[in-house]
């Protein structure tokens, strides 16, 4: 089974970050995505060992020079029988290359065109440059980070580059994909990180909206300020995240603390959560993190262990749903989500550039000649 999406054609104009998160996305659904990779960065032959940036897994590299014209025409040729292309540029970058989305839909109208940016192709920033913790910065995602009377913490680069940039660029692909599939008209997707990442904050704003979150960094319910909200350590310098907000879950949370026989202000009473953090503090600090994880095992309390990245792959649930798995010794997550009737898979190993030039272009229609000429003239490698 080679996922729901098998059947979707897709090229890539090879990027950084956020626009491959979205191919691996795709690819792992089923979806048959050509990478267009530097031709100065080809190697041939291929090397025995695979790259190891797993976001370009479960496609094929063909290594282009675009600043060729047969380049730019064999792309251009590849778009007539795509579903979309995707592409990572700043704005304008593409148009140079003559690969805008104005010549790429006269050859394919019913094209989807999905653009990758920090900043969005229009306004007053689109032509800065920016990671990650800036547009999650003027999102508004990255000052309610972090704890009361400290700075803000990035959470790595998770909510700008991937949550709300390659997670966003894969959904509107396929949106826009069905779109196309219904009208018979292609359209841009413009996928700004800064976009994403305001969306990803909606939650937040409803809370703000209903008056039950302040501006107060690390005070509020999901941001450390409650007791029940947090990350306490163990005797061993383990850590255990506790998440009981419900009063049930909290009453559960408490008994296998062994506080129940103690008179504790009300779970809701914000006057109290200091206190009762440094009281939590004490009895998280009273065992390992190994025994805590026996104490919560199998219950209601919303208590785990802090694993890390060595750690993670190997914990029993984990392990059972295979959210993990191993492709070429490199061990890595698992395709998500899962399609009960057409689960995804992972078709192959990151590639090197170039290393699919003759299979890949073979499947997708040009005959040996043709791919000889192309690469005879440099406009692949």
């Amino acid at each position: 089974m080679s996922g729901p999406l098998e059947g979707i054609r897709i090229v890539e104009l090879a990027g950084l970050g956020p626009a491959p998160f979205a191919g691996m996305m795709l690819a792992d659904a089923g979806a048959d995505i050509i990478r267009i990779d530097r031709s100065d960065r080809a190697t041939y032959p291929p090397r025995e060992e695979p790259h190891v940036d797993l976001m370009n897994r479960g496609r094929r590299s063909v290594a282009v020079d675009l600043k060729h014209t047969e380049g730019v025409d064999l792309v251009l040729r590849l778009l007539q029988q795509t579903d979309g292309l995707m592409e990572g540029f700043r704005p304008g970058v593409a148009e140079r290359l003559g690969l805008g989305p104005d010549v790429c839909l006269a050859r394919n109208p019913k094209l989807v065109y999905g653009r990758m940016t920090g900043w969005g192709q229009h306004g007053p920033m689109a032509q800065a440059a920016g990671h990650d913790i800036d547009y999650i910065a003027l999102a508004g995602a990255l000052e309610p980070l972090g704890r009361a009377g400290e700075r803000p913490v990035p959470p790595l680069n998770l909510v700008g580059d991937f949550g709300g940039g390659g997670m966003l660029l894969a959904y509107g692909m396929l949106a826009a994909i069905i779109s196309a599939q219904r009208t018979g008209t292609g359209q841009v997707v413009d996928a700004a990180m800064v976009d994403g990442a305001a969306s990803l904050m909606t939650m937040t704003y409803t809370l703000r909206a209903a008056g039950i979150w302040n501006d107060r960094r690390g005070t509020n319910l999901l941001d450390t300020g409650a007791h029940f909200y947090e990350v306490y350590e163990t005797s061993d310098g383990g850590f255990i995240g506790v998440g009981a907000i419900e009063p049930q879950f909290y009453a559960e949370l408490i008994r296998l603390m062994g506080l129940e026989g103690e008179e504790l202000p009300g779970q809701m009473d914000r006057d109290a959560w200091p206190r009762m953090k440094e009281r939590f503090a004490q009895v998280f600090a009273s065992k390992t993190r190994a025994q805590w994880e026996v104490v919560f095992e199998g219950s209601d309390a919303c208590a785990a262990p802090v694993l890390s990245l060595a750690e993670a792959p190997s914990h029993p649930h984990n392990r059972f749903r295979g959210t993990f798995t191993e492709v070429a010794g490199v061990v890595q997550p698992s395709p998500s989500p899962r399609f009960g009737g057409t689960p995804g898979s992972i078709r192959r190993p990151p590639p090197n550039p170039g290393q699919h030039g003759d299979e890949a272009l073979a499947d997708w229609g040009m005959t040996e000649a043709e791919i000889g000429d192309l690469r005879g003239s440099g406009a692949i490698r």
